[in-house]
């Protein structure tokens, strides 16, 4: 067992960090030393800014996003197009398409997707949810933003099907050759995705 550097308090800081995803022990400790170092500056504005988040994250009762308040931010933009319903596994995949900035649509966070061997089923996903929003009359596509992986695409078909008696049009991502991409350097899966979603030009 590795000697204690420091005293009990920033070695547990070093270990919490260190528990982040990214962030090993030895990123862990050069993260507490710059914390250490810039004390005043970033340090204690840090706790504090963790200590009151602590206190206010809500999960929205609407989507499932993570904020301080329920309705969401994004709930509460009027500004978003109501009849748009974009279907993502997590907070991490809602936030990403936010930053992308290329849709302003309503969401709805899953919470996970289906793996029987994970013990993850229908139930474990806020499905009901999901339909009862789909079903309010307002929304007339669900995009279904899940990942190209086995379970991400077992839970699009399962959610196909559970949304195909409510009316709404069901889409999903495009998947193959992202943007930049060279295609010498691309799996078989990522091309064979990218020649059945072809497209037109003009």
């Amino acid at each position: 067992m590795a000697q204690a550097l420091a005293g009990p308090e920033i070695e547990r800081l070093i270990q919490l960090l260190g528990r982040l995803p990214g962030l090993g022990p030895r990123s862990a400790r050069r993260a507490v030393l710059h914390l250490m170092r810039k004390r005043e500056e970033l340090l204690v504005p840090l706790a504090d800014a963790m200590r009151v988040a602590a206190e206010r994250i809500v999960t929205c009762d609407n989507c499932g996003n993570l904020d301080t308040q329920s309705p969401c931010t994004i709930c509460r933009d009027s500004r978003r197009d109501p009849s748009i319903l974009v279907v993502v596994e997590s907070v991490g995949d809602l936030w990403a398409l936010e930053r992308a900035g290329a849709l302003r649509a309503n969401y709805h966070v899953l919470g996970a997707t289906l793996s029987p061997f994970d013990g993850v089923g229908p139930d474990e996903l806020s499905l009901p949810k999901l339909v009862e929003r789909a079903t309010g009359g307002a929304v007339k596509e669900v995009i279904l933003a899940l990942n190209a992986t086995v379970e991400g695409q077992t839970t699009a078909h399962y959610i196909t099907d559970l949304l195909t008696e409510v009316g709404v049009k069901v889409t999903r991502l495009a998947h193959g050759v992202p943007v930049g991409g060279e295609l010498d350097y691309l799996d078989e899966g990522t091309l064979s995705a990218a020649l059945l979603s072809r497209t037109t030009i003009g």
